[in-house]
């Protein structure tokens, strides 16, 4: 078997800390950095930040979205740039938000997770909106490859609260979410494993509470369900807040941040990284 998502994880927090970086490349970014808002600007950016963060932090996670909205060239442009990752000790985890049902959703696994996926990543973060229960086929692939993915739950767009918060049994949306990946990681972690192969996109931006998420605070982790936490920096929330903003659970949670570090530049972003996993540091300890 190979090594499963949960241990690859556990391996990158205890070698680098538990900071993500994410890999943006949106037209702002480009041009501050001096870059044309291209394909070979795209090229340049995409590889200078993972040279920043190879060494540094031990996952990345590139937003495929800014890849996609050059074409054809620019998916070519991160399928290199998955293989380079592949060549380094980084965790991927390709932001695309996927989620759909049956054959299309197969298909989806083939061109991310799959024996011969084009997109070569760890993870893949996945919408459950067309029913939780749709993405329970691909979990078992994923074990069977050492994947993982990180399931939509609780987000920091004010849009999704309506959604999210709303109730069915006397729970959440967000809380179902929630409690059946912790029902599926106990289920199928191993029995030498820290965390579940599962995990849930949680906004670090969030009153956890009014998602109805008073146990993620609590400590009741949900079987070592990771928690992926964008939103700390350029959108407000701070890395030394991290056990006030997660509790318990900050032990398992990836720290995502992108903006914060990578508008310091292509020849400041290694600091910018360096001063981010020093703020975590503090705020986990």
């Amino acid at each position: 078997m190979p090594t499963s998502f949960a241990k690859k994880v556990e391996t990158a927090f205890e070698k680098y800390g538990q900071l993500c970086v994410g890999i943006d490349p949106h037209a702002a970014l480009l041009s501050d950095w001096g870059l044309d808002d291209n394909v070979t600007g795209l090229e340049e950016f995409a590889n200078r930040a993972l040279d920043a963060a190879v060494g540094r932090v031990g996952i990345i996670k590139p937003q495929v979205s800014f890849f996609e909205r050059h074409g054809s060239a620019g998916f070519a442009v991160l399928e290199k740039l998955a293989e380079r990752a592949a060549a380094t000790d980084v965790v991927v985890i390709m932001d695309a938000k996927r989620g759909d049902i049956g054959t299309t959703m197969d298909a989806y696994f083939d061109a991310w997770l799959g024996a011969n996926a084009p997109f070569v990543c760890d993870a893949l973060t996945v919408s459950p909106y067309l029913g939780f229960d749709s993405l329970k086929p691909l979990m078992k692939e994923c074990l069977e490859r050492g994947k993982g993915l990180f399931v939509l739950s609780a987000t920091s767009n004010p849009e999704g609260a309506a959604l999210q918060r709303a109730t069915t049994g006397n729970e959440t949306i967000a809380a179902q979410i929630w409690h059946g990946l912790g029902e599926i990681n106990r289920v199928t972690a191993g029995p030498n494993e820290k965390f579940g192969s599962f995990g849930a996109v949680l906004g670090a931006t969030l009153n956890l509470n009014s998602f109805g998420l008073s146990s993620v605070l609590e400590g009741q982790a949900s079987a070592g369900t990771l928690i992926l936490a964008p939103g700390f920096g350029a959108q407000g929330a701070e890395l030394s807040a991290s056990k006030i903003l997660f509790g318990a659970a900050s032990a398992q949670t990836l720290h995502s941040v992108s903006r914060s570090v990578l508008s310091a530049g292509a020849n400041g972003m290694a600091k910018a990284i360096d001063a981010a996993k020093a703020e975590l540091v503090v705020g986990l300890g």
